[in-house]
């Protein structure tokens, strides 16, 4: 039985006094009942200020990027050894925003990914489609694309140390969510392609989905064989609501 884990990505917002009272709230509103794993991923200047608050909490620290490179002139950019300084255990890899907005391709993706790796940070690695792609026919095809880019680039026993994380990109922050059938087609799609260099690794590993997931779609999502939790974004800066999502993991 694989454990589920719902992380939130709280992207480019917050302020000292919100992030605070957010992890605060998050941890007092903990059911000691719950069957979840918790992640907190952070904008890089809060880390520090949410690595103190979840001291002796269950909850783990992840950042939202890391550079490609372990060091050197690359103004901007922040290390995988500064990621772990400041505590963290997780690093969001490939999300669609950065490969859309930033430009990021599969290859600097993959580079992230093994950077990670070899510094002994857990990458979460996002993969999904467009809706254009999704309209086209093209959905599986994309995933594969993306996700081989990674696997012909380490050894499968790599990835018993990361997650995976579908995000359908027409549904993030638009309200739009794939029903709890089609996320399990592509899940299982996932599973199935990791299977060809792994069986033990597919097994295991933790594919999670991603997309205006909430409180409300949460159970049916996770009650998916193959869908081992969630990437939340909107959902997870609110207390309540992300709380809500890591109750209905009791599946």
């Amino acid at each position: 039985m694989r454990d589920l884990l719902i992380v939130g990505n709280w992207k480019m917002h917050g302020n000292t006094i919100m992030i605070s009272e957010l992890v605060d709230e998050i941890i007092d509103g903990l059911d000691a009942s719950s069957s979840c794993n918790l992640l907190l991923c952070s904008p890089f200047p809060y880390l520090g200020l949410v690595s103190q608050r979840i001291i002796n909490s269950p909850i783990s620290l992840g950042a939202q990027n890391l550079s490609q490179h372990t060091s050197g002139p690359y103004t901007g950019e922040v290390s995988a050894e500064m990621l772990k300084d400041m505590g963290c255990e997780y690093v969001i890899v490939g999300h669609s925003e950065r490969r859309e907005l930033m430009g990021e391709t599969n290859k600097i993706i993959a580079n992230k990914f093994i950077t990670a790796i070899k510094s002994h940070l857990k990458p979460i690695l996002c993969i999904g489609e467009s809706l254009d792609e999704r309209k086209q026919g093209m959905t599986t095809s994309v995933i594969s694309d993306q996700l081989n880019t990674v696997l012909n680039e380490i050894d499968s026993n790599d990835l018993s140390n990361a997650v995976i994380a579908y995000e359908p990109v027409w549904a993030i922050g638009t309200g739009l969510t794939a029903t709890p059938d089609e996320a399990q087609d592509v899940h299982a799609h996932i599973r199935a392609e990791i299977n060809k260099s792994s069986k033990k690794v597919a097994e295991n590993i933790q594919i999670l989905y991603g997309g205006s997931v909430n409180g409300n779609n949460a159970g049916s999502l996770f009650s998916m064989p193959d869908i081992d939790g969630g990437l939340i974004g909107g959902a997870s800066l609110t207390s309540l609501e992300f709380l809500s999502i890591a109750k209905a993991t009791n599946k």
